[in-house]
C-alpha cells in the first residue's frame, strides 16, 4: 500500500510575530467609550476578602503516622529556636505532650494567644 498525501483541510494560519492585547468592545450606544465588562458583572473595585490580619505561624507539630508497620515520628518546631524530633510511639507521644507544654510556656506563643480574639 502506498500512502497518499492529503491535502490540508484548511491553509495554515499565519504566526503572529509579536503579542499585543485584544482591542476592546465598542459601547452599545455609539458613544464611542469602550465596554469595560458584560451586563450584569459590577465593576467596581472590590476590597481584598482575605485581609491580613497579623497572625503568623509560630510553632508547628508534624505527626507522622504511616500505618501497621511502620514507625510513627514527630517534629516539633518554634520559631524560638526549638526543634525536636523523635522517632518511635512511645517517644513521638511524649514529644507531642512536650509541644503543648511548650506552647504554654513559650513567649513568642504567650503574648500572641488572645490578641485576635
Amino acid at each position: 500500500m502506498t500512502g497518499r498525501e492529503h491535502p490540508p483541510a484548511k491553509s495554515p494560519s499565519a504566526t503572529p510575530t509579536s503579542i499585543r492585547p485584544a482591542d476592546r468592545a465598542p459601547a452599545e450606544g455609539g458613544s464611542g467609550a469602550p465596554k469595560v465588562v458584560a451586563e450584569g458583572v459590577p465593576s467596581a473595585v472590590r476590597p481584598d476578602p482575605r485581609r491580613d490580619d497579623g497572625r503568623r505561624p509560630v510553632a508547628w507539630l508534624h505527626i507522622n503516622a504511616p500505618g501497621r508497620g511502620v514507625t510513627p515520628s514527630a517534629r516539633s518546631w518554634c520559631q524560638c529556636g526549638r526543634d525536636l524530633f523523635a522517632a518511635g510511639q512511645t517517644r513521638a507521644l511524649a514529644l507531642i505532650a512536650d509541644h503543648t507544654r511548650h506552647r504554654a510556656l513559650c513567649t513568642l506563643l504567650v503574648s500572641q494567644e488572645g490578641k485576635a480574639a
